[in-house]
């Protein structure tokens, strides 16, 4: 569902009817859109939930289930906290060999695994259309909470993936990208963000959030918005899978591009300033849909020298994209 239709029907549900307890334990729900939901168990430990499923985005049955579980839990990594158990959700048609089917729960239950996890049960009904995801619960401390509206300004900005996923599955299904490019797409979407989690609460990070459906400027803006606050990124430091350029150039762009791109000029409109260097196609790609993209948070001037180092210790790679504004306001620098 587009970024603009989510929040239109989610409307009724933001009204007044918490206990007061309900409501001083609830720290993240409804009333600000953001990545997961974080519930207070104790003055030391939180709660948080969330859910996320789609159909096949890759043809291997256990690979889709290792993305689709990936990309859930990826939602608890920007609240900043870590996976303890999942419900799988999934449809599938009542014809699909149950071989398929166990290879899908395979892919998400080892991913789970990998992540600290378990898979502890689920729900599945017959569907036309395949589709499969997780409820994820993970924990996280109450005063360590990463939200959209944590961006500060001077903060320094990271990225923890390449953008360019939604491009190349989009070409994948086209049968228009190459093997090699479409494996370098499902390496980055198997990447748990734990790392990146770890990093940014290890530096005392804010603001976070995934990269995902609403692609990089659809979550930015989310971000710009809930924290009064605004972003500038270089668009030379934005990294891109290899081959996604190409392929976003010979138009492999998916529907979802153009849904995104309608909401983020109605709700930043002026507020996005693009300057005139910068290619238009590296635009749709700030656009485009993204699947178990990366974490975008922001760190402190003083504390963000040593960022990618920390990653880099971790045997993971991450960009150092831009700096977060005072004026909330979106800048593509070329």
């Amino acid at each position: 569902m587009a970024p603009g239709d989510l929040q239109e029907v989610l409307a009724v549900l933001r009204r007044p009817g918490l206990a007061v307890d309900q409501a001083r334990n609830l720290l993240v729900g409804l009333g600000a859109a953001d990545d997961a939901a974080v519930y207070r168990i104790s003055d030391d430990l939180a709660i948080v939930a969330t859910v996320d499923f789609f159909p096949p985005v890759v043809d291997d049955a256990y690979t889709w289930g290792a993305v689709a579980a990936a990309n859930a839990m990826s939602d608890v990594y920007a609240m900043g906290g870590e996976v303890m158990f999942a419900l799988a959700v999934a449809g599938f048609p009542r014809e699909l060999d149950k071989a398929i089917v166990a290879e899908v729960f395979r892919g998400g239950a080892d991913k789970v695994a990998e992540a600290g996890g378990v898979i502890a049960g689920g729900h599945t009904v017959v569907d036309a259309e395949p589709k499969y995801g997780l409820c994820v619960t993970g924990r996280v401390h109450p005063d360590r909470v990463l939200i959209k509206g944590g961006l500060r300004p001077g903060d320094r900005l990271f990225l923890s993936k390449p953008l360019g996923t939604g491009v190349i599955t989009t070409a994948g299904k086209d049968g228009a990208a190459p093997g090699d490019v479409l494996a370098g797409a499902v390496q980055s979407m198997c990447r748990l963000n734990r790392v990146a989690a770890r990093v940014a609460r290890d530096f005392g990070a804010t603001g976070a959030t995934d990269i995902t459906g609403f692609g990089f400027l659809g979550h930015a803006s989310e971000m710009v918005l809930a924290s009064a606050a605004g972003i500038a990124v270089d668009i030379g430091r934005v990294p891109l899978l290899p081959g996604a350029r190409a392929l976003a150039e010979a138009g492999h762009f998916s529907g979802g591009m153009k849904r995104n791109r309608r909401h983020v000029e109605a709700v930043l409109g002026p507020r996005l300033r693009i300057a005139g260097g910068v290619p238009p196609v590296l635009v749709a790609m700030l656009i485009e849909a993204e699947t178990s993209g990366g974490l975008l948070f922001s760190i402190a001037p003083e504390r963000a020298d040593g960022v990618l180092d920390a990653f880099t210790r971790a045997g993971e790679e991450a960009w150092e994209i831009g700096t977060v504004l005072s004026e909330p306001t979106v800048h593509i620098r070329d």
